[in-house]
């Protein structure tokens, strides 16, 4: 059987922590930054951790091998 191949967007996008979750950066931190409120940028800067009902979708089909 052939290897699986790993969605190449969706490793750029996320990445796993050393106990196995799933940790990625957030997102509207790009631009049109002026509206918005330096309590929501701040807020922003710092990755988030994916809730644990989506892990498994991660996993199994986009990153096989992580």
């Amino acid at each position: 059987m052939p290897k699986m191949k790993t969605k190449k967007s969706a490793a750029k996008r996320y990445s796993f922590t050393g106990s196995g979750k799933v940790k990625y950066k957030k997102q509207n931190l790009r631009h049109i930054l002026t509206k918005k409120s330096p309590k929501r940028k701040r807020n922003l800067r710092h990755g988030g951790i994916l809730s644990p009902e989506n892990v498994g979708t991660i996993k199994k089909q986009l990153l096989p091998y992580g």
